[in-house]
């Protein structure tokens, strides 16, 4: 009598913390390690690509992002004004993307990469744990992933927690 009343009590305590459990981040098992080894060409009509080499001696974000994606475009003039400040470099992960469309989606609504490379099949975002576009990593100086947001991000998110991440690795960047 005693076993299921305690599996009830077991089971209606994890569905009354999952009901108020507020916290929506997914983990990922690549937050201090180098990012993972890549070489991407460029999209079509741009002449740099993005590579793991690319991604050390600076503090930058990496945004992977898509043309066909819906909310890239609601997250797309955040990422425009923050390359406009020269804050912090922004690149570019194209995410199975027809040749050409990633370049109309930019020449529409900004432009704010300093590289991208484009993934046409998609190998590159498996390396890095992608769930799905948008996602955007913090990359330190030394070339570790400091931070990742899942889906789009808006301008509260932006300042309150990627930004913060991007000056306290500056900081420590600097000497």
């Amino acid at each position: 009598m005693v076993l299921p009343v305690t599996i009830f009590a077991g089971l209606g305590a994890a569905f009354y913390w999952g009901l108020w459990n507020t916290d929506d981040r997914l983990p990922s098992t690549l937050i201090g390690k180098p990012v993972p080894e890549f070489d991407l060409p460029p999209i079509e009509g741009r002449s740099d690509g993005l590579a793991t080499t690319d991604l050390t001696g600076e503090v930058s974000i990496v945004n992977v992002w898509a043309s066909w994606c819906v909310p890239c475009r609601a997250e797309n003039p955040l990422l425009v004004a923050l390359a406009q400040t020269g804050a912090v470099p922004i690149h570019g992960i194209n995410y199975k993307d027809a040749p050409g469309a990633a370049l109309a989606f930019l020449d529409e609504l900004g432009d704010p990469f300093t590289r991208i490379g484009a993934d046409r099949n998609g190998r590159v975002a498996i390396d890095w744990g992608v769930y799905g576009v948008p996602e955007t990593y913090v990359i330190d100086a030394k070339g570790r992933i400091a931070m990742k947001h899942v889906g789009p991000f808006n301008r509260q998110i932006l300042e309150t927690d990627i930004m913060p991440v991007v000056r306290a690795l500056q900081a420590e960047a600097t000497p």
